[in-house]
């Protein structure tokens, strides 16, 4: 979906206003946020950079120095699938290096505090949990690389158990419960997108009465299509973002810097 789709939306768009100044900025937020009943926000790769989590997809991260692992290569080769650990190994040592940053723990407070129904992510490393969220609350789009699970029963499979497991024997781990291949719970690419996911994220686009995109460049598709759905449903969409996004046009306010900094502090 382009915001060229959005002719009809459910409200007038007001005309959109790029802020850069932190206190004016974290000032708007904040009296949306305390005006939002049904507040929902939607991460992306930009805030976990915050925590010191390269963006994979840019120059120097691993999908630029390495080709994509495809989800019917993983299936049906085993030396690919010892390749897809490595990777997974590789990005869970920097992911335990890092701490939830200022955006991740103002986000948890705000849904503690029932100011944020939900939080919709892209990312895969497990920080907003980390941070204090409700595991409940977090629509995980592209699944969770913190852990493995198997291909056909869905029984989790800790990475320190699948390292033990690769170690000892030389090849990828099966299920113990049903012999299935057990593979990181996330979604690779050519693999279908989670439906339980998808459908609880497509639900609180719709319902939603403020939409806060935090760090997503909007580029990937389908989950940039949900801070449309939620503005043609007559929700305030509000952009944070370092760089500007394809639907800076479509939000009513764009805050252009650090998604802690807009964040943190507030009330």
């Amino acid at each position: 979906m382009n915001p060229s789709d959005c002719e009809s939306p459910g409200r007038e768009f007001q005309d959109m206003t790029v802020v850069t100044d932190i206190n004016a900025g974290r000032e708007t937020l904040s009296r949306l946020i305390g005006e939002s009943r049904r507040c929902v926000v939607f991460t992306g790769a930009g805030i976990s950079t915050e925590s010191g989590i390269p963006d994979f997809r840019s120059p120097g991260g691993i999908w630029t120095r390495k080709k994509e692992i495809l989800f019917d290569e993983f299936v049906a080769d085993e030396a690919t699938r010892l390749e897809d650990w490595d990777r997974r190994f590789e990005m869970n040592e920097q992911f335990d290096a890092a701490e939830p940053n200022a955006g991740h723990i103002a986000i948890a407070k705000l849904q503690q505090q029932r100011k944020v129904l939900a939080v919709i992510t892209q990312n895969i490393d497990g920080l907003h949990q980390r941070s204090g969220c409700v595991p409940e609350r977090v629509v995980e789009l592209h699944g969770n690389a913190t852990y493995g699970a198997c291909l056909d029963c869905e029984a989790r499979q800790e990475l320190g158990d699948v390292r033990t497991c690769i170690e000892e024997t030389g090849h990828a781990p099966r299920c113990d419960d049903c012999g299935g291949l057990v593979k990181a719970a996330v979604i690779n690419f050519g693999q279908a997108m989670p439906v339980d996911a998808m459908q609880k994220a497509l639900m609180l686009s719709e319902t939603c009465d403020l939409f806060v995109v935090a760090g997503s460049s909007l580029l990937v598709q389908p989950a940039a299509s949900l801070p449309v759905i939620a503005a043609r449903q007559g929700a305030h969409l509000v952009i944070i973002n370092r760089d500007p996004t394809p639907l800076d046009d479509v939000a009513e306010l764009v805050l252009r810097g650090s998604i802690g900094a807009f964040l943190g502090g507030i009330e």
